[in-house]
């Protein structure tokens, strides 16, 4: 029998309600068991600003890759993951709140393989992340040299340039992650 089709996925993690650092280690774990998928990799942990709403505590973000199943085609592949993505965050008990407001647990599909789609309530690599370095910051770690669908530059290139114009200090790195433990060990 042949095995299905797979796709690397790239998954934005951010918190900054109760217990932000064991809230995101608790969903990458929850994420490396969603059926089918295999962790690859995982990033820093990141002490970031809020964007937005200013006036809320700072959020801890990451990112994660994931080799999920590909689906029949990439649009219903990656609105399955989508769904594993929201049915994650309530469980981890995400509250409806304003727009950039706090957030329990917030889980972005990033990319999906090599794929650009845009479908109802999904939008494909992730329509803002060249514009923020908190998904950039991480997402460089696992894949700096990744060209997403529709950037018209790298990881590292969008990075280097929200870097530049957001500062050293809108992400820093407070924490490794050790996959033989799986957590993150504190840099602080």
């Amino acid at each position: 029998m042949a095995r299905p089709r797979r796709v690397r996925a790239y998954i934005g993690l951010g918190a900054n309600v109760g217990d932000p650092r064991a809230t995101l280690t608790h969903a990458v774990r929850a994420l490396a068991a969603l059926p089918g998928a295999r962790l690859a990799g995982v990033s820093r942990l990141y002490r970031t600003r809020p964007v937005g709403v200013t006036a809320q505590p700072q959020f801890l973000n990451a990112a994660a890759a994931l080799d999920v199943p590909a689906g029949r085609d990439p649009e219903s592949g990656a609105l399955a993951l989508l769904l594993a993505l929201k049915g994650l965050e309530r469980a981890f008990g995400r509250q409806d709140r304003p727009r950039w407001g706090p957030r329990e647990l917030d889980l972005d599909l990033l990319v999906f393989g090599r794929h650009a789609i845009v479908a109802e309530g999904l939008a494909v690599p992730h329509p803002v992340a060249p514009e923020r370095l908190f998904v950039l910051a991480p997402l460089r770690d696992l894949a700096a040299a990744l060209r997403p669908p529709g950037w018209g530059e790298t990881v590292e290139s969008a990075f280097r340039r929200r870097l530049g114009a957001e500062g050293e200090g809108a992400a820093k790195p407070i924490g490794d992650w050790d996959a033989a433990g799986g957590y993150w060990s504190a840099r602080e």
